[in-house]
């Protein structure tokens, strides 16, 4: 026997024994006429086994789903999870299960759930029991808090994940917690994505969203397919950064949305049609995807949601906390994010962010003349 071989017995022999039961698994899978395809289920046993047969000194080394070979996620064997149905996420989850992977989805509210049901989710009670149906669990909620209720938590989803699983939350929320996600995905051998949308609800109906994504960028590169269903994803850099980019986002937004409902009250005032001033802009510098989204649902009092002021004010007021981390003054963040609170003071928290125009309307005591037809 060659010097120090025997030091490797242990380690192979407990590679074997751990493995053993996972082969015949396949070899009976494949006498039964199965597919041998090897399946997100069967590496993250053959992940965990050799992670912890490599262990040694209390320090575990990473085996990633390259390491692995896992380098596909296929409808029909990778088993993908989503917690938050609402307004965004019932469209978005809508396009994965549209495009043939198995879904399993838990909300607070399970009727906002019952659509999905019906084209074939299946509902469960918990984050955790999500998580142990899945290999990737996508997260869309309301606030920070509620971010780490579900991943973080008791039955939080890194509870019931196994070795090799992925959580990406496309919720708004704070990079700090997106790193606090990671670290602890980390520690359990699992992987953690921010992933941050921007598109509102036509976006995520028209599968044509902004995704901006932080964590490892092989980990994001292999989520794609399921990132294309939804919209075009881009790369920002390690865990946080998609949240910081979503934060930049909405303060662009915030700006903007105030430049919108102001040029269309001045124009009001002037004596201008407002359907012709805004034909007139469109093509031009002051054109946006605002103005393009909501001039018209502003003109026909539409405030339904697409996106509601009390989440706008939530991730504006994140904006606020990370510029005072930063050291750094936006006032027009500020202004932007006085005059959404201001809506929330009128009991309008539940309406679009297109609302920041009752907002203008009673500072001037002036109204602009609704369009009720296209």
């Amino acid at each position: 026997m060659a010097p120090g071989a025997c030091l490797l017995l242990p380690r192979v022999n407990f590679i074997a024994r751990h493995l053993a039961p996972l082969h015949r698994a396949f070899l009976h899978r494949s006498c039964l006429g199965s597919s041998p395809t090897l399946t997100p289920s069967f590496f993250r046993g053959v992940q965990a086994a050799a992670a912890a047969a490599v262990s040694s000194g209390g320090r575990r080394r990473s085996f990633t789903h390259e390491a692995m070979g896992l380098t596909e996620v296929l409808p029909g064997s990778t088993r993908i999870g989503w917690i938050g149905t609402g307004v965004m996420g019932q469209a978005m989850c809508g396009h994965i299960l549209e495009a043939g992977f198995s879904l399993t989805v838990f909300n607070r509210t399970p009727s906002k759930a019952e659509a999905l049901c019906q084209k074939g989710a299946v509902m469960v009670n918990s984050p955790n029991a999500v998580a142990h149906q899945s290999d990737i669990v996508f997260t869309i909620v309301g606030y920070p808090s509620d971010v780490r209720e579900v991943i973080l938590g008791e039955k939080g989803v890194v509870q019931g994940l196994q070795p090799g699983g992925i959580v990406v939350d496309m919720s708004t929320s704070d990079p700090a917690l997106a790193r606090e996600i990671y670290a602890v995905a980390q520690e359990r051998g699992c992987e953690s994505v921010d992933a941050p949308v921007s598109g509102g609800d036509k976006g995520a109906k028209a599968g044509t969203l902004a995704i901006m994504a932080g964590g490892r960028e092989d980990t994001v590169k292999g989520l794609l397919p399921l990132f294309k269903c939804m919209g075009t994803p881009t790369y920002m850099g390690p865990a946080g950064s998609g949240q910081s980019c979503k934060l930049a986002n909405q303060i662009t937004i915030a700006s903007t949305m105030v430049g919108l409902v102001e040029g269309m009250l001045y124009a009001h005032k002037a004596g201008l049609d407002v359907t012709t001033y805004l034909q007139a802009i469109g093509g031009g510098a002051a054109g946006s995807k605002s103005l393009e989204l909501y001039a018209t649902r502003i003109q026909k009092r539409d405030f339904a949601p697409g996106f509601y002021v009390h989440h706008f004010v939530k991730d504006l007021g994140i904006a606020l906390h990370e510029c005072q981390q930063m050291g750094i003054s936006l006032p027009g963040l500020a202004l932007a994010q006085q005059l959404y609170v201001s809506l929330k003071g009128y009991g309008e928290g539940n309406l679009g962010t297109q609302a920041l125009i009752l907002t203008l309307e009673r500072l001037n005591n002036l109204t602009l003349p609704t369009r009720n037809t296209d």
